[in-house]
């Protein structure tokens, strides 16, 4: 029997056969995993909570949403409040998120009621190992306890109070921008968080995560 030759349609409807299997493989697996998925990204943002505002006593949790205007664009930080027994606003913890060397950076920053900085975790970033991957270390701590109402979120070679990661002005850079971004957004909002009620609903108390410590190296790329 002769072999059937090859044509553009052929080779058209071969191709869709294939996507049409890969999507319905792709579609499968995700309905299978997505609960996990969430599941595993809620707990994320739960340790991220217990790093970034670390609170003593009785607290409750209300997942809630700021609306602000940075540098002229319209932004939504997704954000937890923190309310104490008696339904007192303790601080929140807000997302955040500013562009480094190697892509985006997604953060959450813990602040207390009077603005300071009580801790700052990174969720997710593509900087460079040994440099700007730094900024999940020692990097970090710097801002803890300090209230950027005194304290400027801007490296020391722009004339802030930030100590740069050696090689990785960009990255510290994005971080200092990251945590400002927040800051604004809360304090432009706190108002309305003091007159908010706490939810009844939500898990309260959770206790504070380790510190994590990175060993900092140097070399490779840099991204001054």
């Amino acid at each position: 029997m002769a072999k059937k030759p090859s044509t553009l349609i052929n080779m058209l409807v071969a191709l869709l056969v294939i996507a049409a299997v890969s999507g319905g493989v792709l579609g499968l697996v995700y309905g299978v995993t997505k609960d996990t998925i969430a599941q595993v990204d809620q707990k994320k943002n739960e340790a991220a909570i217990q790093a970034v505002l670390p609170l003593d006593g009785e607290i409750t949790y209300k997942a809630d949403t700021i609306q602000y205007t940075y540098e002229g664009v319209d932004m939504t930080f997704p954000c937890n409040l923190a309310f104490d027994a008696n339904g007192n606003f303790k601080g929140a913890a807000v997302k955040t998120s500013e562009g480094g060397f190697g892509g985006k950076i997604d953060m959450m920053v813990g602040f207390l009621a009077d603005g300071t900085i009580k801790g700052t975790s990174v969720l997710s970033h593509a900087e460079t190992p040994g440099l700007g991957a730094n900024m999940t270390g020692k990097f970090k701590d710097q801002f803890v306890d300090k209230n950027p109402n005194g304290f400027k979120l801007i490296v020391k070679k722009d004339g802030g109070d930030v100590d740069a990661i050696t090689a990785a002005t960009i990255t510290s850079r994005a971080f200092s921008k990251a945590v400002d971004k927040a800051y604004q957004a809360f304090m432009t909002n706190k108002a309305q968080f003091m007159n908010d009620s706490p939810a009844k609903e939500e898990a309260p108390v959770m206790e504070a995560a380790p510190s994590e410590e990175n060993n900092e190296t140097e070399g490779g790329q840099s991204n001054e």
